[in-house]
This record gives C-alpha cells, structure tokens and sequence, in this order.
C-alpha cells in the first residue's frame, strides 16, 4: 500500500515575484526604499556645506560610520540597488522580446523621453555610484585616512580634496542631471504601481515626484560646485 501523496501548495510570495507583476511591484519597492535613502543621504551631506571646516560632517560621518543599526540599514541599501538593477534588466529584457519587431504605427500615448530612456539613465547613475563608491565610501572603509584633531577620519578632507578635480566636479553634476531624469519619471511611476492612482492623489504625487526630482539631485550637485568654487577663491 502506497502512502498518499501530498500535493504542495504553491507558494504565493515566489509566485507574486516570479509574474510581471509582481517584479514591477518589487522595483516600485526597491525605488521607493531608494529614494528614501537618497532624502537621508542628502541631509547629512549638506552638512559638508556647514561653515565649520567640516567638524560637523566628521561627527556625523563617525556616528553614521559605527552605529550597528545605521551599518545594517547601509548594507541593506546595497542589497536594494543590486536587486532594483536585476529586476530592472529583467523586465527590461521582458519587454524587448515580448516586441521583436517595432510596431507598424506610432502609439497616440505620449511618453517622456525620460521613460523611454531609463534603461540608458540607470546606466550613467550606475557608473557613478561606482565612482563615487570608490573615491569617498572605499577610502573611508579600506583606505588610510587623514586624521583630525580629535582623533576621527576626515572624510570632509577626503571630500574637499576631491571636488578640487573640476573632472570629477563635472561628472558629479552631469550623473545628478541623469538622476533627475530618472527620478521624473520613476518617483509617479512607483506610485502609480503601488495602487496609489487615483484622480484624488495623482496631480499632487506628479507635482511631488516634479518637485523631488528637480530638488534633490540639484542639491546634490550643487555640493561639489560650491565646494569646488570655495576651493579656487582661497
């Protein structure tokens, strides 16, 4: 006599992950995570601006460096961009073979350059956090660092230094026009996935998403010219 079989139930998490949709809900999630991280990020490296030679960013740095939470927060966002890139070429990848062939007409529906290019857009921001990884977060983790007088890394020397090269300057500002690009269309875009569609909420998270985008990579970019610009007054 043979023992019954039992028949698995399929798990619904790895198939909601494993369906268009699902993914699409993953990179709203991941985009969405990331732009949080980005509003974070943006308000201590403001602090490189503070007219304190750079006591104030050290400090935060240190804490930011050595707090256990913050460290696991920071390898989850690593986590979070390694999988938004994956689901991206995925769905990327999707969409192309779902199309072998251009279409014979033009669709009527008007799609932002932006849209159309974030492939092309994630690409430029991908290389930059790179670059930027290399120059600021590798220095600070593997690299010898300078010392100030209380004992703590100077990132704000390493930083300064940096943003002395009008090169990197350059493709600081240029990767922040890039993400602004990707912003626009990515921040509705997380939104409208999530559900939140609606003639109610969609003007104000438009109007939000346009404002967020613009604001926030040109605060970014405008750290390494003002520093930059302080650098060549002295």
């Amino acid at each position: 006599m043979t023992a019954p079989q039992t028949s698995k139930k399929p798990n619904w998490f790895m198939q909601t992950l494993g369906s268009t949709i699902g993914r699409k809900l993953l990179m709203a999630l991941t985009g969405l995570f990331l732009i949080l991280f980005l509003t974070v990020h943006l308000i201590g490296n403001l602090q490189l601006l503070l007219p304190d030679n750079g006591k104030t960013f050290n400090e935060y740095a240190e804490f930011m460096g050595h707090n256990k939470l913050i460290q696991a927060v920071s390898f989850g966002n690593f986590f979070f961009i390694v999988l938004h890139i994956i689901v991206s070429l995925v769905l990327t990848f999707q969409n192309q073979s779902a199309r072998p062939v251009q279409y014979a007409y033009k669709s009527k529906t008007k799609i932002s350059p932006a849209a159309r290019q974030m492939m092309v857009l994630g690409t430029l921001i991908l290389i930059f956090i790179v670059v930027h990884l290399v120059n600021f977060w590798g220095k600070a983790k593997f690299g010898e660092m300078p010392k100030t007088a209380e004992g703590l890394h100077d990132l704000y020397l390493v930083t300064k230094t940096a943003f002395e090269s009008p090169v990197l300057v350059g493709l600081y500002v240029f990767s922040m026009i890039a993400l602004a690009f990707h912003l626009s269309h990515g921040f509705q875009s997380a939104f409208q996935t999530i559900g939140l569609n609606h003639n109610k909420y969609t003007p104000f998270i438009k109007t939000l998403g346009t404002i967020y985008s613009i604001g926030v990579p040109f605060l970014y970019a405008l750290i390494p010219i003002i520093m930059h610009i302080q650098f060549h007054l002295k």
